[in-house]
């Protein structure tokens, strides 16, 4: 590990746990605590929790936060009008490429909040500072906060025992909506596909909140987990499906455009209108015993592709993978493994959702 690595306020609760530390950004974080697998079924089948505390909390808030930010991102939040509500959006860069993909939660006209991904936190900063002096916005990172996701079918239930007044806070909560109390949010959003929260909280508060959901039977997490639980969800993963040389049509992403508004000149809009999509981005189950991993080249009858995330589905017992391929492509492609073509059958993603496989 590197001797700058950063670590969050729950570092020494990992340690006690058991977990295996590791190198993830220049972030010291948990890959498991022993079986990513236990781990992943845990999510599946009852509760368990992640810390993002790594993640990036940012406040916008001043006269012009919704303008700006209609200006900002491709997503369009003048849809949000109702207090707590959520939308998922990418930030494009003038191209029309991903600078990152990020939630923002709404509270007032004047008030926003922004969570970003760690691994892209200095250049989103810059890049959001560099465009908020047009506006006038205050932007404020919150490094007094942490941040905790509990997901799983019982995740609300073991919330609410381990944290006295949760139930209350956020029982009503839709999905993609939040409510703060204080220094205290809790979202029900989530990267797993199951149901949960999302909990930004005060670091001194933390450590003893990871205990008390410890205690009422929420199982520990580690980055292993939350990928191949991403995965089966259909979630995209910053640097893997998206980047600064993708456009988000090209990654399964024109969900989180709005073009309603001509009027809304965001930045990227240009570039997005007149974008020549040429490869789309699907799923893949391997037919055969094998393993998909990222890069591996896909065959098919209209060129190549690539493999941008695989993994083995420990819900579906099968490999499976996102793939960025010619966008005439349909049915089935063959995959590069250690020399030898596999057939895969292109499926469209999410694999899996709140257990039940879709695919």
């Amino acid at each position: 590990m590197t001797t700058n690595i950063k670590k969050t306020i729950l570092n020494t609760a990992h340690i006690e746990a058991g977990g295996k530390m590791v190198d993830f950004g220049g972030w010291e974080m948990p890959l498991n605590y022993g079986s990513q697998i236990e781990e992943h079924k845990a999510v599946r089948n009852a509760a368990g929790m992640f810390d993002v505390s790594h993640m990036t909390i940012v406040d916008v808030k001043g006269g012009e936060a919704k303008t700006f930010l209609q200006k900002l991102v491709a997503n369009d939040v003048a849809k949000l009008t109702k207090k707590g509500k959520a939308l998922y959006t990418c930030m494009l860069t003038e191209a029309g490429t991903v600078i990152d993909d990020l939630i923002v939660y709404y509270f007032a006209e004047d008030d926003y909040r922004l969570v970003i991904n760690a691994s892209t936190t200095q250049k989103d900063l810059a890049w959001i500072d560099a465009k908020a002096c047009e506006f006038e916005v205050k932007i404020t990172t919150r490094l007094d906060l942490a941040m905790i996701a509990v997901q799983g079918p019982k995740a609300r239930e073991l919330t609410y025992q381990a944290i006295g007044g949760t139930e209350e806070m956020a029982d009503n909560l839709g999905l993609f909506e939040s409510v703060m109390v204080g220094n205290l949010m809790v979202a029900r959003t989530g990267y797993t596909g199951e149901d949960g929260f999302e909990i930004m909280l005060p670091e001194k508060s933390a450590e003893m909140t990871w205990k008390m959901l410890l205690e009422a039977g929420v199982k520990p997490c580690g980055l292993g987990a939350r990928d191949t639980l991403r995965l089966e969800a259909g979630m995209n993963l910053y640097g893997n499906e998206m980047d600064e040389d993708t456009s988000p049509l090209d990654a399964a992403l024109s969900w989180t455009i709005d073009l309603k508004d001509a009027s809304r000149d965001f930045i990227g809009r240009k570039s997005l209108e007149a974008h020549n999509q040429k490869n789309k981005l699907v799923g893949l189950v391997l037919n055969e015993r094998g393993v998909l991993r990222a890069h591996q080249k896909v065959i098919t009858e209209f060129g190549e592709g690539e493999i941008t995330s695989g993994t083995f589905s420990p819900t579906m017992n099968k490999a499976i993978a996102f793939a960025r391929i010619p966008k005439e492509s349909k049915d089935s492609v063959d995959v590069e493994i250690r020399g030898k073509k596999i057939t895969a059958t292109i499926v469209k993603p999410p694999f899996v959702r709140k257990g039940s496989v879709l695919v």
